[in-house]
């Protein structure tokens, strides 16, 4: 009988054990938020690292900070790119790509000038003005002092 409550034991506590070391492993890879703050966006498994691309808007240059997500990546390797964009609201220019891109929406509340946003799974959506929304969007990066871009469709190249 006591064999058997040994055993028992041993069991347990070898269960306890493994479980233990799995949660920690699963910690460690949260543990460093200053890891996840230095991550960056490495394309085809290839030591190119891309933290920001070029938009050139009425031939000038600006710098999109993107955001380290499958949807940057995804839409950095779509680049270079001379998209046509159309106006909506008076407040953003989109364009419906050819390509799908992975999604992870949320509802941001206010888009800010600048915003880089995906909407849906292929129709790419850059704000010229701040307003609050109620829509979802996956969110690719931000363009900093975008001016007011105007009535009517830009063409906007886009560049690594």
């Amino acid at each position: 009988m006591k064999k058997v409550i040994l055993f028992f034991l041993i069991i347990v506590f070898i269960f306890m054990l493994v479980y233990c070391n799995s949660k920690k492993s699963d910690n460690n890879n949260y543990s460093n938020p200053t890891n996840q703050q230095e991550s960056k966006i490495n394309l085809n498994n290839s030591n190119e690292v891309v933290k920001s691309v070029k938009a050139i808007i009425n031939g000038k240059e600006y710098i999109i900070n993107l955001e380290d997500n499958e949807t940057a990546i995804k839409f950095v390797s779509l680049l270079p790119q001379e998209l046509n964009m159309s106006e909506l609201n008076g407040n953003e220019k989109y364009i419906y790509l050819d390509t799908t891109l992975p999604t992870n929406s949320l509802r941001p509340k206010r888009i800010n000038a600048g915003d880089v946003m995906l909407y849906g799974d292929n129709c790419l959506v850059i704000f010229y003005k701040s307003f609050d929304t109620s829509y979802s969007y996956t969110k690719i990066g931000h363009i900093d002092n975008l001016p007011d871009l105007g009535n009517g469709s830009i063409t906007i190249k886009f560049e690594k």
